[in-house]
């Protein structure tokens, strides 16, 4: 049965839906014929995506993780889950955890034949990093209620629409000298799409990918340090780099108002890179990108002159 068949007409909720891989998962649901409803705090946030949509194929709907009513709500008739739901804020236990336990039993109870987590490489119900602890617990609560749902674990994602090489390529821009925290960190970037197909393949086949563990990551491991020379070459400026020591990173990661919050950089210093100790993408048959292969095209809106500029070499 081809893929677009297991989709047609059933009933796909993706919980956390309205965020950046939810945005990137529903395109694909729809291209494939299925229906779905965005459940998100926020769904607003995914209204962009009415046009792609056929008459009725596509519904919004308000959710909040920490309330049950909501959930339950969200999920009659579904078909199939995604759990989306991410944050480096407060209620990470509520909204990484006990909502995706609370998600997993009431599609169970729905009768839901597939159940997808979207978890983090890394995460560890014991790590000290309330993030990575808090997706490992989410992990084993949706095993526990929901016992063929597919656990992914996906490194860093990058986009031409993302906040991730988007924020660097902006201060690359903007500034002739950037100090670089985690120079050394190791990451191997996934493109979003390839997330989202990744996804779509765990939904499409239950039986095969249900009950198991895999970690998504890109086909090459970069540094810090060597992400930020990549988008400087691909936008053809000559930048100069500081590798921020790591005590002085971990002071900054502690300021009132600083963008990296500690936990954010405990993780940046383990890095985001597969163990091998796990199935990988491939085994979901998605072959991932290289950031190499879509720099030279999304730097263009970052270079003096524009389309105008100097074609550059990204990898």
């Amino acid at each position: 049965m081809a893929q677009n068949d297991i989709f047609e007409n059933r009933l796909a909720v993706l919980i956390g839906g309205g965020g950046f891989l939810g945005i990137h998962v529903a395109q694909d649901l729809l291209r494939r014929g299925a229906r779905l409803r965005v459940a998100s705090r926020s769904p607003e946030g995914a209204f962009n995506l009415k046009p792609l949509a056929g008459l009725g194929q596509l519904q919004f709907a308000r959710c909040d993780v920490t309330k049950r009513d909501s959930i339950a709500n969200v999920l009659q008739g579904a078909d199939m889950v995604v759990y989306l739901v991410g944050t480096f804020g407060a209620k990470a236990q509520e909204l990484q955890a006990d909502g995706a336990g609370m998600a997993a039993a009431y599609a169970a109870q729905q009768g839901a034949t597939a159940f997808t987590y979207v978890s983090a490489i890394g995460a560890d119900a014991q790590s000290d990093s309330t993030y990575a602890r808090t997706k490992g617990d989410g992990e084993r609560q949706v095993l526990a209620a929901f016992p063929d749902a597919t656990i992914l674990r996906p490194s860093v994602l990058f986009g031409e629409d993302d906040n991730f090489i988007n924020m660097f390529a902006r201060l690359i821009s903007q500034f002739p000298v950037l100090p670089v925290f985690g120079s050394d960190a190791r990451l191997q970037p996934l493109w979003v799409d390839d997330a989202a197909a990744a996804i779509t393949a765990a939904l499409a086949d239950p039986q095969a990918h249900g009950g198991k563990t895999y970690e998504l990551a890109g086909p090459d491991v970069v540094t810090m340090g060597e992400i930020n020379r990549r988008l400087a070459a691909a936008q053809g400026r000559d930048r100069r780099f500081w590798a921020v020591p790591d005590g002085l990173a971990g002071l900054f990661a502690r300021l009132p108002g600083s963008p990296m919050g500690p936990d954010q950089w405990k993780l940046l210093q383990r890095g985001s890179v597969a163990g091998g100790t796990l199935p990988g993408i491939g085994e979901l048959g998605v072959t991932p990108h290289p950031l190499s292969l879509f720099l030279d095209r999304w730097m263009l809106r970052y270079r003096k002159a524009g389309r105008f500029g100097v074609k550059t070499e990204a990898g």
